[in-house]
């Protein structure tokens, strides 16, 4: 009967069973219950008192005293660890050290504090205290046009849209490790059978890297990823819009009269590149169309629309699977889908590009260039050149 009572019933039963036993019967049924005869007796005694039934098992103010209750100064000593720049304690012994429960009570214990792990993670949240992460929350000092640029692309993007032109979010995702390299994620898989990964990251001499430069387009809602094998040039980045156009664009948009391209501020299409400009001229020259590029102002990535429309999704597809190949990857980025229609194409891009050019002066002043009004080192148009560029 015993898992079925609480503390006060069973107490009672064990006092009605020594009472019938008689003499000897409060050592009996302790030894036979596995408590303290004193348990016992304070069962015959509240039996033989007729009181009425308690509606609680112990009395107001009953049982163990808990910690903080014994040793009022506990809370103020851990709150001074815990916070000891707002506590007045910039010297505490756990400025530098992680503040896990275990350190922590072991430091109260060592300043005379006896209390245990556990103890410690109950006070922290009686004080309103959970673990958490950092928070990216911190943008820096901000560019005094931020804002303004916002509002130029936003409406640059409604002025194509509307008139049936095509807008693209462009940018190069994380390069990932080619071959049975740990994925961060999980999947479900059989118990006690994880997919087995190397136990180092050394880059495959032979494999390398994936270069995945994405192309996502607001209206259709669909992505182009051009999987590198080299180097993330301004013309790998070209290249990479160049495929998407002749693969997907020129069907998608047959009545396109020019293009309108966001991108960030840095990386292979920074808008200090000259590359970029040089390479996007040649694009302008081969399809005949003006190439707008609007750039998110400096420090504003995480606001391309590229990531969260389109790379976000990528890792969350393939998260858990190792990337052991480049026809994995392009596999991977293929199946992505989501609930709001995305569909996304990927194909293999093993061209090389080097590194280390660059554009003459002489280049970039016959670039047909013509900038905006507002910034223009962030918005300019690349119209059509009669004679494609020599870039090389």
């Amino acid at each position: 009967m015993f898992p079925h009572l609480d503390e006060r019933q069973r107490r009672l039963l064990m006092g009605a069973e020594a009472r019938a036993v008689g003499h000897g019967g409060i050592r009996l049924v302790a030894r036979a219950a596995g408590v303290r005869e004193a348990t016992v007796s304070l069962g015959v005694s509240e039996l033989e008192s007729g009181q009425a039934p308690l509606r609680r098992v112990r009395r107001p103010g009953g049982g163990r005293k808990r910690v903080v209750d014994l040793d009022p100064g506990l809370r103020a000593a851990l709150l001074t660890l815990v916070e000891p720049d707002m506590r007045g304690d910039p010297m505490s012994p756990l400025r530098w050290t992680t503040k896990s429960t275990r350190n922590l009570a072991a430091e109260l214990t060592r300043q005379g504090h006896r209390v245990s792990a556990d103890v410690v993670g109950d006070l922290l949240r009686e004080e309103g205290f959970s673990l958490q992460g950092n928070g990216k929350t911190i943008e820096g000092k901000q560019h005094p046009d931020r804002d303004g640029q916002f509002r130029h692309i936003n409406e640059q993007a409604k002025t194509f849209q509307q008139a049936g032109d095509p807008v693209i979010s462009v940018d190069c995702k994380k390069k990932e490790l080619v071959g049975p390299y740990k994925n961060a994620g999980r999947q479900w898989r059989p118990k006690g059978e994880p997919m087995r990964v190397s136990t180092h990251d050394f880059p495959d001499r032979e494999l390398g890297k994936a270069v995945p430069y994405g192309i996502y387009d607001l209206a259709a809602n669909t992505g182009w990823v051009n999987v590198g094998t080299d180097h993330d040039t301004a013309a790998f980045a070209v290249e990479s819009i160049r495929r998407w156009w002749n693969g997907a664009g020129r069907s998608a948009y047959p009545q396109a009269g020019r293009l309108l391209i966001t991108a960030d501020a840095g990386g292979s299409n920074s808008y200090r590149t000259r590359a970029w400009k040089a390479e996007l001229a040649a694009l302008a020259a081969e399809t005949g169309l003006p190439i707008t590029v609007c750039h998110l102002p400096p420090g504003t990535s995480k606001w391309n629309r590229i990531e969260h429309r389109l790379f976000c999704h990528i890792t969350m597809n393939w998260r858990g699977q190792p990337l052991t190949s480049h026809d994995v990857i392009v596999e991977s980025i293929t199946a992505t889908t989501t609930r709001t229609g995305l569909s996304v194409h990927a194909e293999l891009d093993t061209g090389h590009y080097l590194t280390g050019l660059t554009v003459s002066d002489e280049i970039m002043d016959a670039l047909p260039i013509s900038r905006d009004s507002f910034h223009g080192d962030w918005n300019y148009t690349l119209v059509r050149h009669e004679a494609p560029l020599d870039t090389g």
